[in-house]
């Protein structure tokens, strides 16, 4: 069973939410909480598999209320959930490390496809989010930065850009997890990215992600 905190100060949409999950037997709303510190709280006691996390909450902005929950459970996947446009937060917010933005005019469907993306440990991005990733990381005129990787730096590359956790890709090419960090840290130095969000936003963009 699936076990989720939503966090939202209007008790409509919590309410809503509630009634299409009814139709997924293995999904239950643990928690319910209507501001950052409520959902702060819950996520210290409660035993939690994810939160639903509105963006905008009376007391605190929701990724405030991120970067607190961080610090308590920092492996709890989190999904922002919110009205504001997903062209204009969206990058944002996946750099601060959330499990993935949706808009709340989302499909029940495209909710239900998102947590289990999270709770698998991998991140979400719609598909017009794919489409509408800013900043061209190769820039004018020069190869995309992933033409010179090496063919086992690519095949890292991909795995990483699609979610995967390092000891994952260890294990399914049957490689140390050190040799595999070593792969990530020639990628980032060769592509000069910071981070794994830097990895999926790239991904994404140029088709790299099946």
């Amino acid at each position: 069973m699936t076990r989720l905190l939503v966090v939202d100060d209007h008790p409509i949409v919590t309410a809503g939410i509630k009634e299409f999950l009814l139709d997924y037997h293995d999904f239950t709303v643990a928690g319910e909480a209507g501001s950052g510190v409520e959902a702060v709280r819950m996520v210290r006691e409660a035993d939690l598999d994810v939160v639903l996390l509105d963006n905008s909450l009376p007391d605190m902005k929701g990724l405030e209320a991120l970067t607190q929950i961080r610090r308590i459970k920092p492996a709890l996947p989190v999904l922002i959930l919110t009205m504001q446009p997903e062209d204009q937060y969206a990058f944002k917010a996946l750099r601060a490390d959330v499990s993935g933005y949706l808009s709340k005019d989302c499909t029940p469907e495209a909710l239900i496809s998102a947590i289990r993306i999270a709770v698998s440990g991998r991140r979400y991005a719609s598909p017009a989010f794919g489409d509408q990733l800013a900043g061209d990381l190769d820039g004018e005129g020069h190869k995309p930065p992933h033409t010179e990787l090496s063919d086992r730096e690519l095949q890292v590359f991909c795995k990483l850009a699609a979610g995967h956790a390092v000891f994952e890709i260890a294990d399914e090419l049957l490689l140390s997890r050190k040799t595999v960090s070593t792969y990530r840290l020639r990628i980032v130095e060769k592509m000069r990215m910071k981070s794994n969000a830097d990895i999926m936003y790239y991904g994404i963009k140029h088709g790299l992600v099946l």
